[in-house]
Parts: structure tokens; C-alpha cells; sequence
């Protein structure tokens, strides 16, 4: 086991440095105040509108970083910060969830996709970890074949995660994508904003990338122990 906490380890550390990293750049990017005024509230109304969508609310939700888009509430939800804030870091992120709304409007496939392994993903990913721990000790302390089966079937829950987290990858990137080029098409933003806003979104995305490979690395490592080969 003590491959899989160095690689545990090495996973968490390479995370909080993307999160520490991202956590930097939107303290940065929120010093670059909007020449326009807007606030990220009113900037998120505006992209739903010119989108032509009139069916999605946008609100404001407590703490840090909680910004996301609720499909089934149809809400665009803003932390604090960026609801009320007019800088080019709550830019970013208002119109990056507004982009999520967007691709649920147009039916995005990545999107539909994703929403479809929620409730599957959300239990198996819950008891992933639990079954695995047990099949590997069923494998020590048992003979026969109960421990491997039982270690196969956490590891087929805990590759709906992963799955699920490379699904994340293209709906995340699209919907920055899509934050970027309406900001830039309709002059939200000047170009240094735009340069920031940028910036910001690059940095969350790659929050998502470690996410997938993480995940994918303890896959593949559990998938060892399985065939034998810790």
C-alpha cells in the first residue's frame, strides 16, 4: 500500500499547487477593475439575454470559488464576489458559468452527457473507495476468487468517476471558450481585461485536468493491484 499513498501524495500536492496557483490569479485579476462598470451579476444577465435565453436566474450563493450553473433550477449561481464585484476576475467567472447555460439551451453533448452520469456517478463514487479497501483486505486474509470480485466492482464504480471527470474536461473548456468570445465579440471587456479574464479561466480549467489525471492514475494503479501487480 505504500505505492498508493505516494501517489495519493503526490496527487494532493500537484492539486493545491493548481489551487493555490488559481486562488492567486483571481486575487490578481480582481484588482483590474471593468472600465464598464458591470458588475459579474450584470454581466451574466446580459450574456443570458444576448443568448436569448430569458428562462435562467442568476444568484447570488455564499463562499468562495461556488460559482456554478444549475440545470434542473435553471440558475447561474455567483459567489459573493462575483456577483458584486466589476473586475475582470468576476467577468471571467460570470460569464464561464452563463457559457454552462448556454450549452444546456443548445443541447451541448458533452453537457447532456455529463448530466446523464450524475445520479450513477454521485452514489458510485460515494462507495468507491470503501468496496476497494475491502476486496484488497478480502484478497490478504481470504482464499479464492471473493476478494478479487469484489476489488473488480469497486474498481468498475470508481472508473464511472474518472469517467465522469473526463467527460468535465470538454464542457468546462467549452464553456470558457464561449465566456471568452462573447466578452471579447461584445466589448465587455478591454484587452487587458480580456488578457486576465483569460488568465483566471486557464487557471480554474486546469483545476478539472488535474482532477482527471488524478483520478485516472489511482484507477490505473488499483487496476495493478487487481492483476497482481502492486
Amino acid at each position: 500500500m505504500m505505492g498508493y499513498y505516494i501517489l495519493i501524495g503526490a496527487i494532493m500536492l500537484v492539486s493545491w499547487y493548481v489551487s493555490h496557483k488559481l486562488k492567486s490569479k483571481f486575487k490578481q485579476y480582481s484588482k483590474v477593475h471593468l472600465q464598464n462598470g458591470m458588475s459579474g451579476a450584470e454581466i451574466a444577465r446580459k450574456m443570458l439575454e444576448d443568448n436569448g435565453i430569458y428562462d435562467v436566474k442568476v444568484i447570488s450563493t455564499p463562499g468562495q470559488l461556488t460559482d456554478h450553473y444549475h440545470p434542473q433550477k435553471k440558475t447561474v449561481n455567483l459567489s459573493e464576489s462575483v456577483y458584486a464585484q466589476r473586475n475582470a476576475a468576476a467577468a471571467a467567472v460570470a460569464a464561464h458559468e452563463c457559457g454552462h447555460a448556454v450549452q444546456h439551451a443548445q443541447a451541448y453533448g458533452w453537457l447532456k452527457m455529463r448530466s446523464t452520469l450524475v445520479p450513477v456517478v454521485s452514489v458510485a463514487s460515494k462507495y468507491s473507495q470503501f468496496v476497494i479497501m475491502g476486496g484488497i483486505i478480502l484478497m490478504m486474509m481470504v482464499a479464492g476468487g471473493v476478494g478479487q470480485m469484489v476489488l473488480l466492482a469497486g474498481i468498475i464504480m470508481f472508473g464511472m468517476g474518472t469517467l465522469f471527470s473526463f467527460i468535465t474536461l470538454p464542457v468546462e473548456y467549452d464553456a470558457s471558450n464561449r465566456a471568452l468570445a462573447w466578452l471579447k465579440s461584445e466589448n465587455i471587456v478591454t484587452p487587458q481585461e480580456y488578457e486576465g479574464s483569460k488568465d483566471a479561466l486557464k487557471w480554474a480549467a486546469r483545476t478539472y485536468v488535474v482532477a482527471a489525471i488524478g483520478s485516472l492514475a489511482t484507477l490505473l494503479y488499483f487496476i495493478g493491484i487487481f492483476l497482481g501487480r502492486d
